[in-house]
């Protein structure tokens, strides 16, 4: 973080303009019994200096994916981020841009949000797409109470298959509209269909699925979008960026909604976030958007320019009208994401998809030819994230690689307590050869 501190005589002015002689006057409306009377118990001044080799020591504890090969996923995955992505991003037009209201003042934010739509139309098929949304799984509920209010149904029939901290937030945003998740079953790494047909009902507002799923299967599209269409409900898909460079899109089967997690797109993994969610739809359902959508016009002198064409959000209309009341734009993370995404191109993008999608079979074949590891779903086919069964107890497992410099997989029985030692395994085209084959015969290893 750098700062930008005011001087003495820079405060002393503001302060004279303000007409009051310190900065304790600015809070002379808040009662005394809510001011914090006590001194905060802070360890004494650094001087910059000091600061920086504190925080540098602070950070040197944490084990990250640029100094362990990372081969965890589970949502947040380790792709290749040019440096003009973040060299865009911090160009201080966009670093410091706030919410693009005055039109006139904010042609370029408008054309870079109208661009990233544009892209996102492109990849899911749809014909709309919002300016983005807080993250995939709040885009998702977004799209759960779209379809309430679209089919005056009270029931989203969500497969076990989605992400479960998008089922945990579903679970959060539905009981405050009258709305209930219904959870359907697995069955060999992917939703069954059986239990999902038996539980439709004429409340069904909604089937919501992720395109890989959560174990990184594939899902039948075809037959969950008939399903959806004979019920008379949405048919809601929550899909990676990347996979969709390579995947036939969600429009093909049927979506109306699709939506999910952006930061694949040139967004660092950050901790797990910032991210940004992405929401598009069919036509007909524009306007039942949340957020807001960018358009392009012309002036009144005939050139081409960009405007907020739709924005029904609680700022803009009566709260109780309005089509969100929580809904953003991430217009940073949408930034890199859109620059990430002029970059590659169509031809660029399909490359990462390739390439993670062959190098995700490789790490299989190796990984299920070392002694302690099988597929857990059997066959079920996968894009860059595979589920296996191992003999080892996964917590060992994984101690074990980040000693060896990996970032192992996900311990699925974190969140699915039915596959005990199951392990989610990600690879992106940044995995080598040699680590993907020195993975594997790590993970062979532990225990000996």
């Amino acid at each position: 973080m750098r700062y930008i501190p005011n001087t003495e005589e820079q405060r002393a002015a503001m302060l004279d303009v303000l007409g009051i002689s310190d900065e304790e006057e600015l809070f002379g409306d808040i009662p005394e019994s809510l001011l914090f009377s006590r001194s905060l118990k802070l360890p004494p001044a650094m001087s910059e200096m000091e600061m920086l080799a504190h925080l540098g020591a602070l950070a040197a504890s944490n084990a990250h994916a640029g100094e362990k090969a990372c081969f965890l996923g589970a949502g947040m995955y380790d792709h290749f981020i040019p440096a003009v992505v973040n060299h865009m991003a911090l160009r201080q037009e966009f670093y410091t841009s706030y919410t693009p209201y005055q039109p006139e003042l904010s042609q370029g934010t408008l054309q870079a949000i109208f661009e990233f739509q544009s892209m996102i139309c492109a990849l899911t098929g749809m014909d709309v797409s919002n300016a983005s949304m807080y993250d995939g799984a709040s885009a998702a509920a977004e799209a759960a109470l779209l379809a309430g209010g679209t089919t005056k149904r009270s029931d989203v029939l969500v497969s076990r298959s989605v992400h479960p901290e998008t089922r945990k937030v579903l679970a959060t945003y539905l009981p405050l509209r009258g709305m209930r998740l219904v959870e359907c079953d697995i069955k060999d790494g992917v939703t069954n269909l059986g239990d999902l047909k038996g539980k439709i009902s004429g409340e069904t507002a909604a089937i919501l699925v992720q395109q890989p799923n959560f174990f990184g299967c594939l899902e039948e599209m075809a037959s969950l979008g008939t399903v959806a269409k004979e019920s008379g409900a949405l048919f809601i898909v929550s899909a990676n960026p990347i996979a969709l460079a390579l995947l036939e899109p969600p429009s093909s089967f049927g979506a109306d909604i699709v939506v999910g997690e952006g930061q694949p797109l040139g967004n660092p993994l950050s901790f797990g976030g910032p991210g940004f969610g992405f929401f598009a739809v069919r036509e007909k359902y524009m306007r039942k958007l949340p957020g807001r959508v960018v358009g392009k016009t012309t002036d009144r002198e005939g050139k081409p320019c960009f405007v907020l064409t739709l924005q029904a959000r609680e700022q803009h209309i009566r709260r109780e009208k309005a089509t969100s009341n929580i809904c953003s734009n991430q217009n940073l993370n949408v930034l890199m994401a859109t620059v990430y995404m002029s970059l590659l191109g169509p031809k660029g993008l399909r490359e990462v998809a390739e390439q993670s999608l062959q190098k995700a079979h490789a790490a299989w074949e190796m990984l299920c030819a070392e002694s302690g590891f099988s597929p857990l779903f059997g066959g079920a086919p996968f894009f860059n994230e595979f589920a296996l069964k191992s003999s080892k107890p996964v917590e060992k497992l994984n101690r074990h690689l980040l000693m060896e410099g990996f970032l192992g997989g996900y311990d699925l029985s974190l969140a699915y307590p039915e596959y005990p030692g199951g392990w989610l395994v990600a690879v992106t085209e940044k995995r080598t050869r040699e680590e993907i084959e020195r993975f594997a015969v790590c993970a062979g290893r532990c225990g000996e």
